[in-house]
C-alpha cells in the first residue's frame, strides 16, 4: 500500500495535467489565443497581488500615458500573461509538427558563425511570457534543441511536473543559480536561453530601465568569457494574427566594454527598446524594482 507521504501519492496530479496538457498543446492557436482570452476573465479577480504589481510598473514606466491608457496597458499586460501559460504548455508539450508555420526566424547565421568557431552560445533576452515556447521554436528552426535557465519551484511536486515537462523539449534545464551547470553547457558548445532582467540583488548595479533605477546582474559578461561563449541577443513577440517573430542579433558593438555596471546599462537599454514595440508582452507582474538603491523606500504595495 502506498504510503500518503510517498512521492507517488503526493504527486497524484501529475499523469492527468501531462494528459491534459497534451490535448492542449496541439489546439489551432486561434483556439489556443480564444482560451487565452477567456482564461484572463475567468482568473482576474484571483491575479489582484499581481495586478497590483503591474499597475505599479506601468505607471512607474509609462509616466506619459494618462490613467485610462494605464488601465489598458494593464488589461493586455494580464491578457498576455494569462496566455503565456498555455503558450508554455504548447512549447513544452507541442510535437514537432504542431509547430511548423507558427514563427517567423531570422538571425540564425550568426548562431551558425559561433557554432563554426567551436563557441558556447549565451542567447540573451527578456522576462516575456512565451520565452520558453520561442526557445523552442528557436531550436526546431535550427534542427537542435535549446538548453533553458529557470527557476526551481518551491513545491516538489510542481517541480516535478515543470522539469519533466521542460526535459521532453530542451538540452537541458539549469536552475537559476546554477553557475557551474550553467558553464559547463557553455564550455561543450551548448545553446543558452538565458535572461537577466528580474531583480538582483546581488552582484548588481542599478541602471535605468524605462528611466527607474533597476538593480540588474553585472556578471553576465564574466559568464560568457569563462564559458567562452558568445553572447546573441535573442528577441521575440507574437504579432496580432498569432504568429511569433523571432530574431538574433549579432553582439552589441562595445559590449562588453570591461565596465561590468555600463554593460548592464546597455542591456536594460537595448531590452527596453524592445519592449517599448510591445509593452503589454512583457512581464510587469515581476517586481523588476523590488530593490531599491540605499534609502529609497518600497515601491510595491
Amino acid at each position: 500500500m502506498t504510503n500518503e507521504r510517498s512521492p507517488g501519492r503526493r504527486c497524484w496530479f501529475i499523469a492527468p495535467a501531462n494528459l491534459l496538457a497534451h490535448g492542449v498543446a496541439r489546439l489551432p492557436q486561434a483556439v489556443l489565443l480564444a482560451m487565452g482570452r477567456l482564461a484572463t476573465f475567468l482568473l482576474w479577480p484571483l491575479l489582484a497581488k499581481r495586478r497590483r504589481h503591474a499597475a505599479t510598473n506601468i505607471a512607474l514606466c509609462f509616466p506619459e500615458r494618462d490613467a485610462q491608457a494605464q488601465a489598458r496597458l494593464l488589461r493586455d499586460t494580464v491578457h498576455a500573461t494569462v496566455t503565456g501559460a498555455l503558450e508554455l504548455i504548447r512549447g513544452w508539450y507541442a510535437p514537432a509538427h504542431a509547430l511548423r508555420g507558427l514563427a517567423d526566424v531570422q538571425g540564425l547565421e550568426h548562431v551558425r558563425a559561433a557554432q563554426a568557431q567551436g563557441r558556447g552560445i549565451l542567447l540573451f533576452g527578456g522576462h516575456i511570457p512565451h520565452s520558453e515556447l520561442c526557445a523552442r521554436l528557436l531550436g526546431e528552426a535550427l534542427g537542435e534543441r535549446v538548453t533553458i535557465v529557470a527557476r526551481r519551484n518551491n513545491d516538489p511536486c510542481i517541480e516535478r511536473l515543470l522539469d519533466g515537462a521542460r526535459r521532453r523539449v530542451f538540452a537541458d534545464v539549469i536552475a537559476k543559480k546554477d553557475v557551474r551547470g550553467l558553464l559547463r553547457a557553455l564550455s561543450r558548445g551548448g545553446i543558452v536561453a538565458y535572461s537577466a532582467d528580474q531583480d538582483f540583488n546581488y552582484q548588481n548595479a542599478f541602471v535605468p530601465f524605462f528611466g527607474v533605477p533597476a538593480a540588474t546582474l553585472t556578471a553576465t559578461p564574466d559568464l560568457a568569457r569563462r564559458g567562452n561563449a558568445v553572447v546573441l541577443p535573442f528577441w521575440f513577440h507574437r504579432d496580432d494574427d498569432g504568429r511569433y517573430q523571432l530574431r538574433v542579433e549579432p553582439t552589441w558593438r562595445g559590449w562588453p566594454s570591461g565596465d561590468p555596471a555600463q554593460d548592464a546599462a546597455r542591456y536594460m537599454a537595448e531590452l527596453e527598446a524592445v519592449v517599448r514595440q510591445h509593452p503589454e508582452q512583457y512581464l510587469w507582474v515581476h517586481r523588476r524594482f523590488k530593490t531599491r538603491p540605499p534609502g529609497e523606500p518600497n515601491l510595491y504595495r
